[in-house]
């Protein structure tokens, strides 16, 4: 065993404080996209708002956030990855003060854009920050408990939000934020040291606009085709931009010579097939949550609290497993770790398709999510390690910004896939059944043909489990 050097034990200290800054920042951006959704009832009638206001308050966040991670972090590259960390954090802390003032539900659509964007700073340079940070030895400790504090933000936030939305008003969900925030940005301006800059390149400001306005369309029509079918204007128009901005994305990036999104980064196999990867797992952990919270509600008849504590073993398996997985990270390498990880997903969700049926008895259901969560946590880690271990120092912002914006396309896509595979089985009538979770007041009839609902959703993730596990395999190294 090497010797503990006094300069490696002074590294991994100063290491360790940076995961606790920046493990705060998931957090805050994880509790603040999981508290509104449980409180969102609560946002609409304090305005009044109609539909399509309602859905935008949800909207506005998700599709600025993911539209601008690649953008951050090329930024973070070329202007220094702590100045806009900690810019994220100050526009974020503003954007919620904002948001808990709004005086009316545009307004606040306004702020949930400008708290995705100081978000997008965040995420895109939160996992670059602790690759800088550790020893390459310590490297998957480290990213363990930083993706592990994501399952805790997961945990606490729906019920964090439903009790903040009855008890002291829905504004508190944003103000809780501002004093984290402001903690976060004084301790990280303290505390993380100023990174060498690469040498000033023009910024693509084409190829920005055109990623954005490529991103947004397609989020457009993958939401839309969720909610009205693929014969949506809305999904029509969307998906055609979507094909026709895509050329011109990939012709200005050619041209430019600092492109905002460079493709020749994700040519080589091990990113590709290891960033694919990391989408299927998106997908299928994310759907997984929704389709079982409707089955629990739907089928088996609980209430909204009641089937929230029943796909806890999710976020629980999956804050299990990232820090251990870390520490297994010093002797077991990212690949393997990312195999068995997406191979434990997928059996969880092979339990799930077997057990479809309201008589199986929890035990059964719950053994299955606790797999599926601690395979997620197991691959979240060895993926992300694996990934920022084989890059260059140059370029870890933009493909980190790529990395989480392929995430969370995967979790806008899950929900459009699992809701149109699930309701396939029962008439439109039955439908708002499905989503009021009041169907299994109907006849068992109506059960049972949506129990082949869920048999198909499950089959369905299993399958894109599979596939993830097949390029997760694929993901290795042309150097081993």
């Amino acid at each position: 065993m090497a010797a503990v050097t006094p300069q490696d034990d002074t590294r991994l200290r100063y290491a360790w404080r940076v995961c606790a800054v920046t493990s705060l920042g998931i957090v805050l951006i994880g509790v603040a996209g999981s508290t509104l959704n449980v409180a969102l009832p609560t946002v609409v009638r304090h305005f009044g708002a109609n539909a399509l206001e309602s859905t935008w308050i949800l909207l506005a966040f998700l599709l600025v956030n993911t539209a601008s991670l690649v953008f951050f972090g090329r930024v973070a590259d070329l202007l220094g990855r702590r100045e806009v960390y900690l810019t994220g954090f100050a526009l974020f802390t503003l954007a919620s003060l904002l948001a808990g003032l709004s005086p009316d539900v545009w307004f606040l659509i306004g702020t949930r854009a400008l708290q995705a964007i100081g978000a997008a700073m965040i995420l895109a340079n939160g996992t670059v920050i602790i690759t800088d940070a550790f020893p390459p030895d310590r490297l998957s400790q480290g990213m363990g408990v930083y993706i592990g504090t994501l399952s805790v933000a997961q945990l606490a936030g729906p019920t964090l939000g439903g009790l903040i939305a009855e008890t002291a008003g829905w504004q508190w969900i944003f103000w809780l934020n501002v004093p984290a925030g402001l903690i976060a940005l004084g301790v990280g301006a303290g505390l993380l040291r100023k990174m060498p800059r690469r040498p000033k390149a023009p910024v693509d400001a084409l190829g920005n606009v055109l990623v954005f306005a490529a991103l947004s369309a397609l989020l457009l029509a993958l939401s839309e085709a969720g909610s009205s079918g693929l014969s949506s204007p809305v999904f029509l128009i969307g998906a055609g931009l979507f094909v026709l901005l895509v050329p011109l994305v990939v012709w200005t990036g050619r041209r430019s010579p600092s492109p905002v999104l460079d493709l020749r980064l994700f040519g080589g196999r091990l990113l590709a097939c290891a960033n694919l990867a990391s989408f299927c797992n998106a997908l299928a952990r994310s759907a997984l949550i929704l389709v079982v919270a409707l089955y629990f509600q739907a089928a088996k008849g609980l209430d909204a609290f009641a089937a929230g504590l029943s796909v806890l073993p999710v976020p629980v398996g999956i804050g299990l497993a990232s820090p251990v997985v870390g520490m297994l990270g010093r002797r077991v390498s990212p690949y393997a770790l990312s195999i068995v990880g997406a191979a434990m997903s997928a059996a969880g969700l092979g339990v799930l398709a077997l057990a479809a049926d309201p008589a199986t008895p929890y035990w059964v259901i719950g053994g299955g999510l606790f797999v599926a969560g601690c395979g997620s946590g197991t691959f979240l880690t060895g993926n992300t390690t694996q990934v920022m271990r084989a890059l260059p120092a140059d370029s870890l912002g933009v493909v980190n910004g790529f990395r989480v914006m392929v995430m969370n396309v995967g979790i806008v896509i899950s929900v459009g896939l699992s809701l149109s595979v699930l309701t396939a089985s029962v008439g439109p009538a039955l439908r708002a059944q499905v989503y009021a979770g009041t169907l299994s007041t109907l006849s068992p009839v109506a059960v049972g043909q949506l129990m082949e609902g869920f048999q198909r959703a499950y089959g369905v993730l299993f399958a894109v489990a599979l596939t993830g596990t097949a390029l997760a395999a694929l993901a290795r190294s042309p150097h081993r």
